[in-house]
């Protein structure tokens, strides 16, 4: 059964308490298929895709604003109750966002390379009030030769995961992507800051990182982000990077069975 709003799709699925599954920047819903033919028993799962990417109509910024609106709207029209969610990247912040806005009706999270403050990580003390949709950077992007968009999709797509057969998957959903949702959503991201979000959150979260490039600074700076955020269990595997179902996904299927297995049965 499939559900779309300007901002998002969901395609849904299956019986029993609902888990919604989150994409990150650029990802199809489609990600998370394998995870959610391990589950371990009967779930309803909400698969989202985003406005600007998987071939869905690009919409005006801001864009992650709408996303996180027509999400809660979602969770609102299908009387969504016992929800777990699961995001990967950017889907854990919109997961953090509404486990933060219905703690009655979310009460499960499991949060897969994801960080609450990616600006304070990649620009330190940079303020979100000085990142703006024009500037050079944006603009040289946006006009950017199709060529060499791919070349650099690609070189982003061999930080992001240690299987070659992916990087041309990751390499493509990019360049498939809307351009303008590709620059000015990313500038959305970078001005995120869901750390003080954290400590409205009172249900067991599940945070899994990825050792790549290095695994003591990785947890050091998980523990960082989330100091605020309660009731926490971080979990770093070795031998990946950003995208663990593609570079550990027995691992991820193991650590979310198990979370839902004690959290939502």
């Amino acid at each position: 059964m499939g559900f779309t709003q300007s901002a998002m799709s969901v395609i849904k699925s299956g019986k029993g308490n609902p888990i919604i599954f989150l994409p990150g920047f650029t990802t199809p819903g489609s990600v998370w298929d394998e995870t959610i033919k391990h589950l371990p028993g009967s779930y309803e799962s909400h698969i989202v895709s985003y406005a600007g990417f998987n071939g869905l109509e690009p919409i005006d910024t801001p864009w992650y604003g709408a996303i996180k609106k027509q999400l809660a709207d979602y969770i609102k029209n299908e009387k969504l109750s016992n929800v777990t969610i699961i995001g990967h990247s950017m889907g854990g912040n919109l997961a953090i966002d509404l486990a933060a806005e219905f703690p009655s009706q979310v009460t499960g999270l499991i949060l897969v390379e994801s960080i609450p403050c990616m600006r304070e990580m990649m620009m330190p003390g940079t303020p979100a009030s000085s990142l703006t949709y024009n500037n050079p950077y944006n603009d040289k992007i946006l006009t950017m030769h199709d060529e060499d968009f791919k070349k650099m999709a690609s070189a982003m797509a061999q930080d992001m995961t240690l299987s070659s057969s992916k990087v041309e998957t990751l390499t493509n959903w990019s360049i498939a992507a809307d351009r303008k949702t590709y620059v000015y959503g990313y500038t959305d991201l970078l001005k995120l800051d869901l750390r003080n979000e954290l400590a409205e959150i009172n249900i067991p979260t599940l945070i899994l990182g990825a050792s790549f490039p290095d695994k003591e600074m990785i947890k050091a700076n998980y523990e960082k982000q989330y100091t605020n955020l309660k009731h926490k269990e971080i979990l770093i595997v070795d031998s990946s990077k950003h995208f663990i179902m593609f570079d550990q996904p027995e691992w991820l299927y193991s650590q979310v069975n198990k979370y839902l297995q004690q959290y939502a049965r």
